[in-house]
């Protein structure tokens, strides 16, 4: 870098996927990023969050972020959304594909996807 500018550039550039993760928003998405998580694809998972919750204009009421090990490995990627007032979800073996519809489904219009919840797991 050779200038403030500079740096303040690339603070804006990356400002997005920064706030998603230190924000303060009402609903925190958390994804399991252990060992296991990972190997099972919990990355692309948590790079689907930022950019759909981004891509949608939520990321002033969603805070995504990561997580150890939550405990339940044989269902690795696990997404745990917190709202504030309800129940915690876990979502199980999750997908990039999966995760697109939580954010239209879930954290748009505030429908669980039941069918990808720990609860109705395969």
């Amino acid at each position: 870098m050779k200038s403030l500018a500079e740096l303040a550039a690339i603070r804006e550039r990356m400002k997005d996927k920064v706030v998603l993760r230190e924000g303060v928003a009402g609903t925190r998405v958390v994804v399991g990023m252990a060992t296991c998580g990972i190997s099972a694809g919990a990355r692309p998972v948590l790079n689907t969050f930022v950019e759909e919750v981004n891509n949608e204009g939520l990321s002033e009421t969603v805070t995504v972020t990561q997580t150890g090990c939550i405990g339940i490995c044989q269902y690795e990627p696990v997404v745990e959304i917190f709202e504030s007032g309800k129940d915690k979800v876990t979502y199980v073996k999750m997908t990039p594909d999966k995760v697109k519809r939580v954010v239209a489904e879930h954290l748009k219009k505030g429908n669980i996807v039941t069918e990808y919840t720990i609860g109705n797991a395969q």
